[in-house]
């Protein structure tokens, strides 16, 4: 599959997203990871504690050739199952998901990647509803034009369409992105601030045309040492987070988060607190 094309159309605004939302969580979480080089085999075992109800679940990743089977068990006893297959054609990427007992869940995706264009066509596998969503993207990895559409085989309506750009540079990237229905335009940029890309600065700003909303984030990331990071962002509505993140032994995190309304301040604030141990 091409390195050298402008990326999927999800990619676009993911890094500002990504910074602004990634790890920050108001639950207890704790996760261990371990790998097995004989035999391909990633196991995940998880237990997340949500208010006063707590769940688990255990992931088995396993990679034969060029094709990865990805298996999670929770405590709902329900189990997702997801395939991929690479390069069954040239440049190509093929998953199927689907769950049980949800047998209305199967979805298969096709992925094709080229050196100035990638598309994307998911099949929605329910006898009832079937959906198809199709997605393209063009240009190079400095800029990216792409869009998206789904389509509803039963109303004969389309769910959505969303179109956006993406400007790249080595510490930099910008992005637009025009959704829900051309209801809503989001602008983000982040910008890089050290050559390991572990501190840097964002900022997005999301309006929605029907109700006149705005709502405007600025964030960042900043490497106190190579082992611990802290985050923090706020937004126009007086919402403040902020996360450290501690490398306890190499690859095992702790992360601590929070959240406060400053509008609010009678209210208590929201912590999370996460464990991920790589033995």
């Amino acid at each position: 599959m091409s390195k050298l094309g402008p990326g999927l159309f999800s990619d676009i605004g993911k890094k500002a997203k990504d910074l602004l939302t990634r790890d920050y969580n108001s639950d207890q979480k704790f996760t261990v990871y371990s790998y097995t080089d004989a035999a391909g085999l990633a196991i995940t075992s998880s237990a997340v504690k949500k208010g006063g109800l707590s769940s688990g679940d255990v992931a088995a990743l396993y990679k034969y050739k060029n094709t990865l089977f990805d298996v999670k068990v929770n405590t709902e006893s329900t189990i997702a199952t997801t395939i991929t297959f690479l390069e069954i054609l040239p440049s190509t990427k093929t998953i199927a998901s689907f769950k049980v007992p949800d047998y209305n869940s199967g979805k298969l995706e096709v992925q094709y990647f080229h050196d100035h264009a990638t598309l994307t066509t998911a099949v929605a596998l329910n006898n009832q509803t079937p959906a198809i969503d199709v997605s393209a993207t063009i240009g190079t990895p400095s800029i990216a034009f792409g869009a998206e559409a789904g389509y509803d085989t039963t109303s004969g309506k389309f769910t959505k369409y969303t179109a956006g750009i993406s400007v790249s540079k080595p510490d930099s990237c910008a992005s637009i992105l025009l959704g829900d229905k051309g209801d809503t335009i989001t602008a983000s940029y982040i910008h890089h601030l050290d050559q390991l890309k572990r501190s840097a600065a964002v900022g997005e700003i999301t309006r929605r045309f029907s109700t006149n909303d705005n709502t405007f984030t600025v964030g960042g990331s900043f490497a106190v040492d190579p082992l611990t990071v802290v985050k923090a962002k706020l937004n126009n509505n007086g919402k403040l987070g902020a996360l450290l993140q501690h490398e306890l032994i190499p690859k095992s995190l702790l992360t601590i988060s929070s959240e406060v309304d400053t509008k609010a301040l009678d209210k208590y604030p929201r912590f999370g607190l996460a464990i991920a141990l790589k033995p």
